[in-house]
């Protein structure tokens, strides 16, 4: 079965005040019009997750929504994962190996440099950033989101809006 695993890092968030908490920093504008940009490059290449788990921050929770919105796909597949945010790999491994079998896909959104690293787990030609809004799209040949890793991507997509 072929499985496709999009990491997707939070579009530019805004420094504007300074005051907030990390978690609370929302999207820059160039944030919202990079994250419209990614979801309609995706569809255009025709690479539309199934499901989506994403930081509770607000800056991945509105780029996710952005996406989500562009793909046209219903609230209810869209799950909110406290361990995605200031995730280490060992967290994000272990919230896409729960995600259920019948799911053929996941888009996980989160932050660097976690993001990057979890990326480069599968990728032959790592990444020394994944940027804002930076899209790695995996096809996977596995009948399970548990074990995978770099033996079974059988095709790998990079994308970010500079590219």
């Amino acid at each position: 079965m072929k499985r496709q695993l999009y990491i997707i890092r939070h579009g530019k968030s805004s420094w504007e005040n300074e005051g907030l908490d990390d978690i609370d920093r929302p999207l820059a504008p160039r944030g919202i019009r990079s994250a419209k940009l990614m979801a309609g490059r995706l569809m255009d290449a025709g690479l539309v997750p199934g499901l989506i788990y994403t930081s509770p921050a607000s800056r991945a929770l509105n780029t996710a929504l952005i996406m989500q919105g562009v793909w046209c796909l219903d609230p209810g597949l869209l799950e909110i994962h406290d361990e995605l945010y200031m995730a280490y790999l060992e967290e994000i491994t272990s919230i896409v190996e729960e995600a259920p079998d019948e799911a053929d896909s996941l888009a996980i959104f989160g932050h660097n440099p976690s993001f990057t690293m979890y990326a480069n787990t599968f990728l032959k030609a790592p990444l020394d950033n994944l940027p804002t809004a930076g899209v790695v799209a995996l096809t996977l040949k596995s009948d399970s989101w548990k074990g995978i890793g770099r033996d079974q991507v059988i095709a790998s997509y990079v994308d970010y809006p500079k590219r």
